[in-house]
């Protein structure tokens, strides 16, 4: 009777395990689309995420192709950095997916940071400032440390001779890497994406 416990034990917990992320996941997905199809009142459920998806791609194309547009945007972003009150928000969202997505993005280059001696510790980063000396911190370097599990992390600064390029992972493998605190196999995940190309 106890083995018998013991096994359905066993494997309740084996279906959390396989089962969890997929449940996470399907729930994240399903509230997500959720909110944006809310944003829409008064059309089926359903089509307000579809409205406000063309609408964002909509807006990017006219700010990305369109001169007028654009000009437009920039003009209005510019009157909202002058604007008290207001230009610490704009500005401090806009900066920060600008870090992430576009052309200025600027976790794009993954660092390894000694962040102790001895016992020597080593904790990967991404390098936002290459000089701050003109903060009057010379030979300083500013390294964004992402949290595990979390949008969040932190900034340090340290002298640029703790700091050494990443050269076994790219950008996006190196966020993967820290954000889930190293349980990734960056080795694994390179060799099965070698053997879907192959074939």
């Amino acid at each position: 009777m106890r083995r018998l416990a013991a096994i359905l034990f066993r494997s309740f917990l084996q279906g959390l395990l396989l089962l969890s992320p997929i449940a996470i996941t399907a729930y994240v997905l399903y509230a997500v689309f959720d909110r944006i199809d809310s944003l829409v009142p008064y059309v089926p459920r359903g089509l307000g995420f579809f409205i406000i998806v063309f609408f964002v791609t909509f807006v990017g194309y006219l700010g990305t192709r369109l001169f007028l547009g654009r000009w437009l945007f920039d003009a209005f972003g510019h009157v909202l950095e002058r604007t008290p009150g207001v230009k610490f928000i704009y500005s401090s969202v806009r900066d920060m997916i600008g870090s992430f997505v576009g052309d200025k993005k600027r976790f794009n280059r993954p660092v390894w940071v000694c962040t102790n001696i001895n016992p020597e510790m080593w904790r990967i980063g991404f390098l936002t400032q290459r000089d701050m000396s003109h903060l009057g911190m010379v030979n300083k370097v500013a390294v964004y440390l992402p949290h595990s599990y979390a949008i969040s992390g932190w900034v340090i600064i340290v002298e640029s001779k703790y700091v050494k390029p990443v050269t076994k992972m790219t950008a996006g493998e190196a966020m993967k890497f820290a954000v889930s605190g190293g349980v990734t196999n960056i080795e694994e995940d390179s060799h099965d994406i070698k053997t879907k190309i192959e074939l």
